[in-house]
């Protein structure tokens, strides 16, 4: 029997055994050991850097547009599940949830996988269109809040009077309190944000990615919980697992209120914490690679979960077998949560 069905077993080989494996992700783990480190002991070696890069981006009227995080998320999704759609296709013996073959003289075997249903790009558009407009619609009907910004700039650029006076005088600088555009005919949409005037040292980028993801994986378990476990949650989230064998196309099969959640829960996670803006275009393609990872059906040297210590990352095993049994692992990228799941309902078992 081949590696790739005992994986689809929950079965892997002990990991350490590969000396080459050892090696190749020695690599990028003392790379990002090296960056978080010397980004917090030494912010000033960076300073000069994120600077000149800040200002850059502060000026262009691209990264000032207010649809410009939409854009990037777009963007970089479809850089990378293209990346990993190529890689799915292309490595077959690195896929983890290859379904057996119907019949023992089906042309299909371990040296033959049976393919999953994928759709082309250029039938997708759909798929895309559901996902950007109603992000798109918040961007041009809110005003954008970020740390950092004088609430007369928030005023200003939300088509309303700087001066705090007559009835709009309760605008304030919390992302809490949601502030809709002033739509006149001068300035029919908010179709720009207000950015902070100074740029961020490295170690305030690296703490705020950390905290963020720390708080979005916390969120999203609880609420992934609900979603399979509330009857009418579960019937919304039921097609995110209706599929045949996991893929990378998979990461966007999702619900229009699905969708939104991830995105309202990453967004609460990087405003709650106050998180500068230059750490939100830095979140998003870091957030958008591991969901497609989770999702991609392969097991990768490099999986973020092989990278970072053991036992932190969940990774795409963990999560194709949730989707293959759905009554475990709901932790989104990392595994402090359903460990503690896991002990908890230990601890009931005993008692019963």
């Amino acid at each position: 029997m081949s590696v790739k069905y005992k994986l689809l077993r929950g079965k892997s080989a002990p990991r350490g055994q590969n000396p080459s494996h050892q090696v190749s992700v020695l690599v990028p783990r003392l790379i990002l050991w090296f960056i978080v480190g010397t980004a917090l002991l030494l912010p000033w070696l960076y300073d000069t850097p994120i600077s000149l890069f800040y200002k850059f981006l502060a000026h262009s009227k691209f990264y000032r547009f207010s649809g410009f995080e939409t854009l990037e998320t777009v963007f970089f999704y479809s850089v990378v599940e293209g990346s990993y759609t190529k890689r799915f296709i292309r490595a077959p013996s690195r896929r983890i949830d290859v379904r057996e073959p119907k019949s023992a003289d089906s042309k299909f075997g371990p040296n033959n996988p049976r393919w999953p249903r994928m759709r082309r790009p250029s039938r997708r558009l759909g798929e895309m269109l559901t996902y950007v407009a109603p992000l798109l619609t918040l961007d041009f009907t809110l005003i954008k809040k970020y740390a950092g910004v004088p609430v007369e700039h928030i005023r200003r650029v939300g088509g309303y009077s700087p001066a705090v006076i007559g009835q709009d005088g309760d605008i304030s600088a919390s992302f809490l309190r949601p502030t809709f555009h002033n739509f006149t005919l001068a300035s029919p949409l908010q179709l720009w944000r207000p950015l902070p005037t100074d740029a961020p040292s490295s170690r305030r980028i690296v703490l705020e990615l950390i905290i963020s993801f720390f708080i979005y994986d916390a969120l999203f378990f609880f609420i992934h919980i609900a979603f399979h476990r509330l009857p009418y949650l579960a019937s919304i989230h039921k097609p995110h697992h209706r599929h045949g064998e996991m893929n990378p196309q998979v990461t966007n099969q999702l619900s229009i209120a699905e969708r939104l959640s991830l995105i309202l829960l990453a967004n609460f996670a990087l405003n709650i914490i106050k998180s500068h803006v230059l750490t939100r275009s830095i979140f998003v393609p870091i957030f958008v690679y591991l969901l497609i990872e989770v999702h991609s059906g392969l097991d990768l040297d490099w999986g973020y979960d092989k990278v970072l210590p053991r036992g932190w990352g969940a990774g795409a095993r963990k999560h194709a077998k949730h989707h293959r049994e759905g009554n475990a692992g709901f932790q989104q990228f990392f595994c402090w949560w359903d460990n503690g799941l896991e002990l908890w309902d230990g601890i009931f078992e005993k008692k019963d």
